[in-house]
């Protein structure tokens, strides 16, 4: 039966990519698919688009795909090329040469395994590249997405935190990321599904979930000599804590800048460090900011 290994949101990771593309080779998988978001967040994402161009695998659109692109086509906010909290956009997007620009453009939204074509995959959701799905989403926006297609198996990613349910006898699997987890596990994550039996949906399959690890050090190091870190100031200070700590911590910088009523820059992130628990749940934490909105 086939084993197809499936990874996302690399983000400009390349040391984590390699790890986890030893990790593959290691598990003798007959088919490898990839769920977008090759840039972004991490300094190298040309390095990433080229390596993957050069293995050939097939590969979804991500969210941070069309940021970027939205640079390099001029497609955002003209504000957005001056405020400081978007340096670090504009130096990625800067990042790209043409071929990477070319290649990330012609991504389709979806794709499904040549293998096993009771496997599709989407970088976010069906319907968006920015919808994320997850322990919280209803079943009824599963089952939603599950009637519109053929294949007993969704494949996703985004959000950074893996998970796998079965929604009736389909199954909705996340696949996690590469280069920057959202779970509190430092270690690069990636899934191989492997094919039980010819029965279509949530029966025919075995998921597992893979954790990778490697040297954090060595990205870090990258931040440093390739001018990232310096270049794209707040943002990528914010981008470093979240691979320390692996969770979200740009998101919430930004919701509680605004809450506060100030500027997301370097002056205000020891403020918020000293208000911001990476280790807690992030839904208490914005169930407060909304509370201080509500009462400014």
């Amino acid at each position: 039966m086939s084993r197809i290994a499936v990874f996302a949101d690399v983000h400009g990771n390349m040391p984590a990519l390699e790890a986890v593309l030893s990790d593959i080779a290691a598990q003798r998988v007959d088919e490898v698919l990839v769920g977008g978001d090759l840039v972004g967040r991490g300094p190298e994402g040309s390095r990433v688009v080229r390596r993957i161009v050069g293995e050939g695998w097939p590969c979804v659109r991500g969210n941070h795909e069309d940021y970027l692109l939205g640079f390099r086509f001029r497609r955002v906010p003209e504000k957005w090329w001056k405020l400081p909290e978007w340096s670090a956009a504009r130096w990625m997007a800067a990042e790209l040469n043409e071929e990477d620009v070319h290649y990330i453009d012609s991504l389709p939204l979806s794709l499904t395994s040549v293998l096993e074509p009771d496997l599709r995959l989407v970088h976010a959701s069906p319907a968006s590249t920015r919808e994320g799905l997850g322990s919280w989403t209803e079943e009824e926006r599963l089952r939603e997405f599950l009637a519109a297609q053929e294949e007993g198996l969704l494949v996703c990613a985004h959000t950074h935190r893996p998970m796998v349910r079965r929604v009736g006898d389909a199954l909705v699997v996340n696949v996690g990321a590469v280069g920057l987890p959202f779970n509190r596990d430092t270690r690069a994550q990636y899934a191989i599904f492997e094919r039980r039996t010819a029965q279509p949906g949530a029966d025919g399959w075995k998921v597992e979930l893979r954790q990778v690890s490697y040297d954090l050090g060595e990205i870090f190091s990258i931040y440093d000599s390739s001018g990232f870190l310096r270049a794209g100031g707040i943002t990528t200070q914010l981008l470093r804590l979240e691979l320390e700590h692996a969770t979200s911590f740009l998101v919430p910088f930004i919701e509680w800048a605004q809450a506060r009523g100030l500027r997301p820059e370097n002056s205000a992130l020891e403020r918020f460090r000293q208000e911001f628990d990476p280790a807690a749940p992030l839904a208490p934490f914005f169930s407060r900011l909304d509370r201080i909105r509500r009462a400014n």
